[in-house]
């Protein structure tokens, strides 16, 4: 196995769980993004990084924009962990906005996290808020699996974490 290291940035935990998981999994380090330095990530041969989907950003990924020329000779692959069920047009949607340009062929994986409206900021809860408006406004028909969640979601606490959502990333480094 190469070098490897997990980058991570966790708003309420769910990232940090699947980072923690996939540290031990690989024997491999594990730093919070805010904590580290391009200097100590540039030993390593495989970088993953990690982080809670927020308007559709991945969180922490300007590390690896603003650093892709030191790491562009790297095994780079990045997980985004979001609270609506797995769904391709989205996770397609999420790469044209995170991985554009000279970060296209990144590879994008994703974890289904949790939703728990009692940890989440006033501002957090807020916009979810207004977006439960705006989709209530809808057919219920015709919702996206992601509104569907949503609807499901408000006034519950759900925890989707699930090691088994790692197996994909897991196996792609370890080719």
């Amino acid at each position: 196995m190469n070098n490897i290291v997990v980058l991570y940035k966790s708003k309420y935990g769910a990232t940090k769980r699947y980072a923690e998981w996939l540290s031990k999994e690989l024997s491999c380090d594990l730093f919070l993004i805010d904590k580290v330095r391009i200097e100590q990530i540039k030993k390593y041969d495989t970088i993953i990084l990690g982080g809670g989907i927020y308007a559709t950003g991945i969180s922490g990924i300007s590390f690896i924009q603003r650093n892709y020329d030191a790491l562009k000779d790297k095994k780079l692959a990045v997980f985004a962990v979001g609270a609506s069920p797995y769904d391709e047009k989205v996770i397609s949607a999420l790469r044209k906005r995170n991985l554009k340009g000279k970060l296209d062929n990144i590879p994008c994986f994703y974890c289904r996290g949790a939703w728990n409206e009692d940890a989440m900021s006033w501002k957090d809860r807020t916009l979810c808020n207004m977006l439960k408006k705006a989709v209530a406004k809808k057919d219920p028909a015709t919702y996206e699996p992601w509104e569907k969640a949503l609807m499901e979601a408000i006034g519950t606490n759900c925890d989707w974490v699930d090691k088994n959502n790692l197996k994909p990333l897991i196996d792609f480094v370890q080719k």
